[in-house]
């Protein structure tokens, strides 16, 4: 994915973290929600290796086998309580949410989950946010295959109506907060190596994009941190 120029920082924030990975990245303080998450963890590992510092927010510690000298554990029993969450944004330049239902069963969590980060972003001084949704929550772009768009996305669409009227209602809690947001919208997610070639589009869904795996999506979610044309757009990711 083509890189853009460093993301903004404040000119109080932690000095010490200034500088650029080996990417061309700048390096930054970070948390990342939903870190033991198929995609959170990606982002976390990935984010480290790039020489960031981590704050990794758990529910569960035992499940969270990452150490290394830049990370910070955070452990919470829940996401929704902006109290309990504004202390792990404190000297943080950005966040990234990985966080979603497993399952149709899990209810409502993309969007009660948010709604709570974004107040405690809000709280804490803490603009710049990426989080990540699903290709069926937005329109079907132009261009699109008729496997896609007539069989496809009307199928998934339907089968999981709850899990994406729940990410729905989560972009909606995003737009309208004061953080400097992006969304990242994927396709069908599978669990292989990342390779770092994958097609984007600012502002939409990747036609004919079919599936992207969980460690390219991590991928993408650091590299929007780096560029300002995707603060306040959707972008879509997918091979």
């Amino acid at each position: 994915m083509q890189q853009g120029p460093p993301m903004e920082r404040d000119a109080t924030a932690d000095t010490q973290r200034t500088g650029q990975s080996e990417t061309g990245r700048q390096l930054i303080n970070l948390t990342v929600f939903g870190a033991t998450g198929g995609i959170g963890g990606h982002v976390v590992r990935q984010a480290l290796d790039a020489g960031h510092k981590v704050t990794a927010v758990v529910r569960d510690p035992a499940r969270f086998g990452v150490s290394h000298p830049a990370l910070e554990v955070a452990t919470v029993a829940g996401l929704t309580d902006p109290e309990v969450l504004r202390p792990l944004l404190e000297g943080s330049d950005a966040a990234i949410s990985g966080v979603g239902p497993r399952g149709r069963k899990d209810g409502p969590v993309a969007s009660t989950t948010t709604r709570g980060i974004l107040r405690a972003m809000e709280a804490s001084g803490v603009r710049r946010f990426v989080a990540v949704s699903a290709v069926p929550v937005g329109p079907v772009p132009d261009g699109e295959s008729f496997l896609n768009r007539r069989i496809v996305l009307p199928l998934i669409s339907a089968i999981a109506r709850d899990v994406y009227v729940d990410l729905a209602e989560m972009e909606d809690e995003i737009r309208r907060s004061t953080t400097q947001w992006t969304i990242v919208r994927p396709p069908r997610l599978v669990n292989k190596p990342l390779t770092g070639e994958y097609r984007t589009v600012v502002g939409g869904n990747v036609p004919r994009g079919y599936t992207i795996s969980r460690a390219d999506v991590a991928d993408a979610m650091l590299a929007v941190l780096d560029d300002p044309a995707t603060i306040g757009q959707v972008v879509g990711v997918a091979y």
